[in-house]
């Protein structure tokens, strides 16, 4: 497949027939696995309760790092908003229009899956380390402000969420360094700060502050944008082999991770987030390109591509779902370990993929489709007098016996 071509799907529908240009093949598939990495991370918490310790079989210990999928999450995330900037000279195309799209997309769901957690929380039972949810919980959650303000959490994957709406806020102002720096200087310009945060912040290291400013994630997330400008570039930049290079970039890393193990990772996965993020950029860069070829055949199944499609939904959801089954269902009825997890593995993961594609029938996939009440409100009235259409062919089809018994 050439480069030009990969990176120019077939007409998508997600905005109620209104094809997307903006979007590349292969990164919902990416989304869908990061999503489903982060679900079998915290089903074997739940059976092994040794973390950041590695208790488990070594064929479980690709496990252990489910903070490296929000890694992932964020790096794609500044690809993806980098796309459309990057084929109109890094023109965000108006802050209102910005804003509206990020709030319509990111929001609903999220205070769906609040509402949904926050219910859990109560009615089940909390989060692990955390009480019960209060009005503190309500505020700062639902005004997602957990990254800066501390409260009981009735969710543990939400942190992440917030972190992103942060990011947002700053995409404008990376977007206005592109068009006057080059891509090297604009993440310098956010790489140097967070490099000396890191030194000289005595509690830099995310293992250690999941709440509180986590300002290092602004590096990935720049990375990621300045990435998206392959999309633009000549033939020459399109054609390096940029997943080769991602792995040579990733390969130290990956080296240091393997040998001093998983405690001495998650101590570091300050200094970790910023080594990886670049290749995670050029390994997007390279499914942006068309290559390598085997991995976009993958990621362009349809199983892959469907679980993409509401891989929001199931980060946002899964969670409260795994301690339900860890605690209620699987809990003193199977030995720990091993066993515990892929019990609670077997048990959660289903019901959460079953339930967050549900959840984003109702509260995700609607709001891809369509960018605002008016049409959204037209495509339910559509919907309603379909409904209403076949249920009437039904009953003509299928009249109801009359009750009267003088009728023959």
């Amino acid at each position: 497949m050439e480069a030009e071509t990969a990176t120019r799907p077939p007409p998508s529908t997600v905005d109620g027939g209104v094809a997307r240009p903006d979007r590349v093949v292969g990164l919902d598939g990416v989304r869908g696995l990061a999503a489903l990495y982060v679900m079998l991370f915290h089903c074997w918490l739940r059976g092994f309760h040794s973390f950041p310790y590695d208790s488990g079989p070594i064929w479980l210990a690709w496990l252990l790092y489910g903070h490296l999928a929000v890694v992932v999450f964020i790096t794609l995330s500044g690809f993806s908003l980098g796309i459309s900037p990057a084929r109109h000279d890094w023109q965000l195309g108006g802050l209102g229009r910005y804003a509206r799209r990020r709030a319509w997309r990111i929001l609903p769901p999220y205070w769906a899956a609040l509402a949904f957690s926050l219910l859990i929380a109560w009615a089940v039972t909390p989060q692990p380390h955390s009480g019960p949810p209060n009005l503190r919980t309500v505020a700062v959650y639902g005004l997602l402000l957990q990254d800066n303000v501390v409260a009981r959490t009735p969710n543990g994957a939400m942190w992440s969420i917030a972190v992103e709406a942060e990011l947002y806020l700053l995409l404008p102002l990376l977007l206005l360094l592109r068009r006057r720096i080059r891509a090297i200087a604009l993440v310098a310009a956010v790489m140097i700060p967070v490099v000396l945060y890191g030194l000289l912040g005595p509690q830099a290291s995310p293992e250690n502050r999941l709440t509180g400013l986590t300002p290092l994630f602004a590096a990935p997330f720049a990375i990621g944008l300045v990435a998206a400008g392959v999309l633009a570039a000549g033939a020459r930049t399109r054609g390096w082999p940029w997943h080769w290079l991602a792995v040579l970039t990733a390969a130290p890393t990956v080296a240091l991770m393997l040998i001093y193990r998983s405690q001495w990772t998650v101590a570091h996965y300050y200094w970790i987030d910023l080594a990886l993020a670049p290749a995670i950029a050029m390994m997007l860069a390279a499914l942006a390109t068309g290559r390598p070829a085997p991995a976009m055949w993958l990621l362009g199944t349809r199983p892959l591509r469907s679980l993409g499609s509401f891989s929001y939904s199931l980060y946002l959801i899964h969670l409260p779902i795994v301690i339900v089954v860890s605690r209620y269902v699987v809990g003193g009825r199977v030995p720990g370990g091993r066993i515990e997890f892929l019990a609670t593995a077997g048990v959660a993961v289903p019901v959460s993929l079953l339930a967050a594609r549900l959840f984003a029938a109702v509260f995700e996939i609607p709001f891809q489709r369509y960018r605002g009440w008016a049409q959204l409100r037209r495509a339910y009235l559509a919907w309603r007098s379909r409904l209403a259409q076949r249920m009437g062919r039904a009953q003509r089809a299928d009249p109801v016996p009359s009750l009267d018994p003088s009728d023959p």
